[in-house]
């Protein structure tokens, strides 16, 4: 611990002292002389570097396994990268589509003695998370990505939840690419999307007030009606009993031997006539009392479904128009033929920890030549162009090539309709052979691992618990905020138990320039 906060301490100082002192260094270290071996070395470092321009705002990390680095790009190519330290052989850290779920400045771990992960930054909930810590200059964790301790400080205050985070086995890059199948969204569209939203929440609103007055309307006949059943039957045990009195007076006046006898008969039939009688009629007013209650219950109760349905719908409707305002990201599985679709809602999660996606597109998808491998391309939307979106994609896996893949695919027009006219920078499309990781739930974007690959580091792991989440509501009308029912993934991606080597890469030993953001 006490070298750890002295390396924070330093690097704070570096930082104070300003990019040009540090520059100035650099220059003087590179003109020095170095020794043969000393140059051999240094040759294998992996030293970290900033783009000499002004950094946007980060849309993807990609980490190599093979280089031990990372590198973060913004819209226009990479801005920073840094040597970093992957899982050791037994606890590799797995390769495969990941995104940032949660952030905390000062981590300690809760599997391992308690250990500082500053400025950690997860990317799974079973304990696979980005974060700053000691570089020996090769594969070293159990699993996680360690940085840099000033670099993991660095980056911490610009990255985001939700923010794609690629773990590639080899080296790779985004390479620009065009497609027909790639969101091409519409400016009108976009231009209404804001007006949209309040349009479509107020009649959201409006719908909720009005399902909530029929079914307590539904609820008060109900009510009013419980009693009924019960009235009812006790009228009709009076008649019932009514009935048997005059049966045994007609009975007894069969039976008179005397005049006296049959003149008493008489009498109690008169009395037994009448009081079936009024029995008789206090039956009949009962039920035609409770034909109108029960008419009431049923016409209420209809009333209620139909306001639930009309809210449901226009829920969902301010929903998708609320979700229009966010990026969109697709998942495309070979292994399970579906195509899934995410997007954040910036709602927290329920349960603690994290921030709800919303997941309510969940369908088939047909793929040409469905026994051959697609591969897993990561194909991003960078930024806006006049014609739409320019696109990147990242394979990290070989199969077909990226634009071989997406002409394969077949996706549900209505579905497109639904999510491209409005598709925003940030965006993506991620094709993989791979199924979703029984990782990924409704606090997390697309979690797979490419399975083979070595993940000893995500296997060992305690699997998250299995989430059950509903709520029928929208995003500002009392509910969870997410609107749907979903529970783990019944596709449970396998994994590899293969084991690789240990990695042999050296840490840097030149200093950063830390003006970057």
């Amino acid at each position: 611990m006490k070298n750890r906060s002295t390396t924070t301490r330093s690097t704070r100082a570096m930082r104070r002292r300003g990019a040009a002192g540090i520059i100035a260094l650099a220059t003087l270290a590179l003109l020095a002389p170095v020794a043969p071996a000393t140059a051999a070395k240094q040759a294998r470092q992996a030293a970290e570097a900033v783009a000499q321009r002004v950094a946007g705002d980060p849309i993807m990390a990609i980490v190599s396994i093979k280089s031990q680095q990372v590198t973060f790009y913004d819209a226009d190519g990479w801005i920073v990268r840094a040597p970093v330290s992957t899982g050791t052989t037994g606890r590799e850290t797995p390769a495969g589509v990941f995104a940032i779920v949660e952030k905390e400045r000062e981590h300690r771990s809760t599997m391992y003695d308690d250990a500082w992960m500053p400025h950690m930054q997860r990317i799974t909930w079973n304990g696979i998370a980005l974060h700053g810590g000691p570089l020996p200059g090769y594969a070293a964790s159990h699993g996680c990505v360690r940085m840099p301790f000033g670099f993991a400080e660095n980056v911490f205050d610009k990255t985001y939840i939700g923010m794609r985070v690629i773990i590639s086995p080899g080296d790779a890059v985004p390479t620009e690419i065009s497609h027909p199948l790639l969101f091409v969204p519409k400016q009108e569209a976009i231009a209404v999307a804001p007006s949209r939203v309040g349009k479509l929440s107020t009649e959201a609103e409006e719908a909720t007030r009005a399902a909530d007055e029929t079914k307590k309307a539904a609820s008060a006949a109900a009510k009013e009606a419980t009693s009924l059943p019960a009235t009812l039957r006790k009228l009709e045990q009076q008649k019932s009993r009514a009935d048997a009195e005059l049966a045994f007076a007609d009975k007894t006046i069969a039976n008179a031997k005397t005049d006296q006898a049959r003149a008493k008969a008489e009498e109690l039939k008169q009395k037994a006539v009448a009081k079936a009688a009024d029995a008789a009629a206090q039956l009949d007013a009962a039920k035609a009392a409770a034909q109108p209650k029960r008419d009431a219950v049923a016409a209420t109760k209809e009333a209620a479904k139909a306001a639930a349905t009309r809210k449901a719908d226009a829920v969902k409707a301010a929903t998708d128009a609320k979700l229009a305002l966010e990026p969109v990201s697709v998942y495309i599985s070979r292994s399970t033929q579906k195509l899934y679709v995410r997007r954040n809602t910036h709602k927290p999660a329920p349960d603690g920890g994290g921030e709800v996606f919303d997941t309510s597109i969940e369908v088939p998808v047909t793929i040409r030549n469905p026994d051959l491998p697609l591969g897993t391309h990561i194909f991003t939307a960078m930024a806006n162009t006049n014609t739409g979106l320019r696109w990147s994609v990242v394979t990290i896996e070989n199969g077909d090539e990226a634009r071989d893949a997406l002409d394969r695919i077949t996706i549900p027009q209505e579905v497109w309709d639904r999510i491209g006219p409005t598709a925003l920078p940030r965006s993506s499309i991620v094709i993989s052979d791979e199924p979703l990781s029984s990782e990924t739930n409704y606090r997390t974007e697309f979690v797979a691992v490419l399975s083979n690959q070595p993940q000893g580091g995500f296997i060992t792991r305690k699997p998250t618990a299995p989430a059950m989440v509903a709520s029928d509501d929208g995003w500002d009308n009392g509910g969870n905020g997410f609107g749907f029912f979903y529970p783990r993934d019944p596709y449970v991606q396998p994994a590899n138990p293969r084991r690789r080597g240990q990695y042999q890469y050296y840490q840097s030993t030149q200093p950063m320039q830390r003006g970057f953001w």
